[in-house]
C-alpha cells in the first residue's frame, strides 16, 4: 500500500461560475471601451483645431445655393476655396475673430493683412455688403473701372467685352419643372494683369432681360463689381437696389426694371462690393450633390468632380 499522497478533485456545483473568472471579461471588455473611447476623444482633440487652422487660412468648403453662376457652378456643388488669395479681412476669418485681429474700419475697405488685388475673371466668394449671406459670382469690374451693359452686350472702360457663341442649351432649372433654353457664350476678359485674359461661360435667356439694359458704372477705389455667368438669373452689382442714390437720380437708366424701391434695405442687391469683404477665390469644384432633373430634351452638366474654375 502506498502512503503517496493523491489530488483531490474539486467538488463542482453545476451553474455555479468561479467570480474571478466572470470578472475577468467584464474587465477586459470595459479596458478595450475605455481605449477606444481615449483614441477617439485623442483623434478629434488633434483634428478639430486642424480642420479649424487650415479652413480659416488655407482652404474651405462651400456649397452652391443657387443657379446664378450657371453653368460654371450648379446647385449642390462643393466648392474649395482659397481663403489666403486676397490676404485676411475682418470677413474672411470667422467667429468675428477677423474683427477683433486685423480691425473693424468699415470705412477702410484695404484694412487686411497680406492683401493682394484680385484680378478680372475671377470667381469670388464674398460677404454680401447689406446682410449676412455669403455669395459667389465672377469679378468684372476693377477699381476706375467703368462696367456698362447695352443690348445685353458688356461693355468695360467703352470697349465690348468679346463673346463668341457656343450652343443653344436646354434644360429644367433647380427651382423650377419647365425647360428653359439659354444661348451659351465664351466671353474673353482681360484680368488686369498684362495682356493675360480669361475666358469662361456664360448663360443668356436673351438680351433684354431687367438687367440688360444699365448705366455706366464707375468702380469706386477699394471696391470691385461683381457680375453672375447666368446673366438674367443673376442678382448681381448690376441692380438698382445696390445703388440708391443712383437709381432715385437716373430711373430711366434701368429701362427694363423697376427703380422704385422698397424702404427695407434689407434685400438690397450687392452694389460695388469692398476689398475688406471678399472671403476667397473660388477653385474647385471637389464633388457635387446636384441632381439634374430629368425631362424630354434636357441636358444634364457633366464633368462635376475636380473641375476647375
Amino acid at each position: 500500500m502506498s502512503d503517496t499522497p493523491t489530488q483531490q478533485p474539486v467538488n463542482e456545483q453545476p451553474g455555479v461560475v468561479d467570480e474571478a473568472q466572470e470578472a475577468e471579461p467584464k474587465k477586459g471588455l470595459k479596458n478595450k471601451l475605455f481605449h477606444e473611447f481615449r483614441e477617439t476623444a485623442m483623434t478629434i482633440a488633434i483634428f478639430v483645431p486642424f480642420w479649424l487652422v487650415f479652413s480659416t487660412f488655407v482652404y474651405e468648403l462651400r456649397s452652391i445655393p443657387s443657379e446664378s453662376m450657371v453653368p460654371a457652378l450648379q446647385v449642390g456643388d462643393r466648392v474649395a476655396v482659397a481663403k489666403f488669395a486676397y490676404g485676411y479681412n475682418r470677413n474672411s476669418i470667422p467667429f468675428g475673430l477677423g474683427a477683433l485681429v486685423i480691425g473693424d474700419n468699415k470705412d477702410n475697405p484695404n484694412e487686411n493683412v497680406f492683401g493682394s488685388t484680385p484680378k478680372r475673371g475671377d470667381v469670388i466668394v464674398f460677404q454680401h455688403p447689406h446682410s449676412d449671406r455669403v455669395m459667389i459670382k465672377r469679378l468684372i469690374g476693377l477699381p476706375g473701372d467703368r462696367v456698362e451693359v447695352k443690348g445685353g452686350k458688356l461693355f468695360l472702360n467703352g470697349a465690348e467685352v468679346a463673346r463668341e457663341k457656343i450652343r443653344t442649351t436646354t434644360y429644367v432649372p433647380d427651382d423650377s419643372n419647365r425647360l428653359v433654353t439659354a444661348t451659351e457664350y465664351r466671353q474673353t476678359i482681360a484680368t488686369g494683369e498684362g495682356d493675360k485674359t480669361k475666358s469662361f461661360l456664360i448663360h443668356e435667356f436673351s438680351d433684354t432681360g431687367d438687367l440688360d439694359e444699365t448705366p455706366v458704372f464707375t468702380v469706386p477705389a477699394g471696391h470691385v463689381f461683381m457680375m453672375g455667368d447666368n446673366r438674367d438669373n443673376s442678382e448681381d452689382s448690376r441692380a438698382p437696389s445696390g445703388h440708391r442714390s443712383m437709381a432715385a437720380a437716373f430711373p430711366e437708366a434701368w429701362p427694363y426694371r423697376p427703380t422704385n424701391l422698397s424702404a427695407d434695405t434689407r434685400d438690397d442687391a450687392i452694389g460695388f462690393v469692398p476689398f475688406d469683404y471678399l472671403i476667397g477665390r473660388a477653385e474647385t469644384v471637389l464633388f457635387t450633390l446636384h441632381g439634374c432633373k430629368q425631362a424630354e430634351g434636357a441636358e444634364c452638366p457633366e464633368g462635376r468632380l475636380w473641375k476647375g474654375l
